[in-house]
């Protein structure tokens, strides 16, 4: 099955104009392919194409970092130039910089973090009234009278009256 898959490939290359033009390789092994646009048989224009040819054939034996992110980035066409060696290395070595700063920077707040826990002294529990969906949650109960500091003005809360007792009188 592989053999014939092969043979027809390399037909349809050849039939469509197709041509790999080889633009790198990563230190994974993985090599990166150009496609320049073509018009087919048909007269159609197909667009450019940017592959990889993985070293893992298989998808399972695909990871998530076998493919360096300037590479990544250079396939999804969100850079014009394929990445240099030296520029993915560069990268590389700025990455565990990184992560070596943050470890230290982690450390040093866990440091700071115990010794002002020990001077501190334990917050104060409040206590809300209330209900969370309630417009006066955490805030004095509404009065029965209207208030008025200023430039607000707060009316009192309304109870309607009882119907029944309306109808009586």
């Amino acid at each position: 099955m592989g053999w014939s898959q092969d043979l027809f490939r390399t037909m349809w290359r050849a039939l469509s104009k197709e041509v790999k033009e080889l633009v790198g390789t990563d230190q994974f092994g993985n090599k990166y392919y150009y496609i320049p646009a073509y018009k087919n048989w048909r007269g159609q224009i197909i667009r450019e194409k940017r592959i990889i040819e993985a070293v893992n054939k298989k998808e399972v034996d695909y990871e998530v970092g076998n493919i360096p992110t300037e590479w990544e980035a250079w396939i999804r066409k969100t850079r014009k130039t394929p990445p240099t060696m030296e520029e993915i290395l560069k990268n590389e070595k700025y990455r565990e910089e990184i992560k070596i700063k943050s470890k230290e920077f982690y450390d040093k707040e866990k440091l700071l973090s115990k010794e002002s826990n020990e001077l501190l002294a334990p917050p104060i529990e409040t206590q809300i009234k209330g209900h969370a969906s309630a417009p006066y949650f955490g805030k004095d109960e509404p009065s029965v009278d209207p208030t008025s500091t200023g430039q607000t003005f707060q009316p009192g809360s309304w109870m309607p009256q009882d119907s029944k007792k309306k109808r009586s009188q």
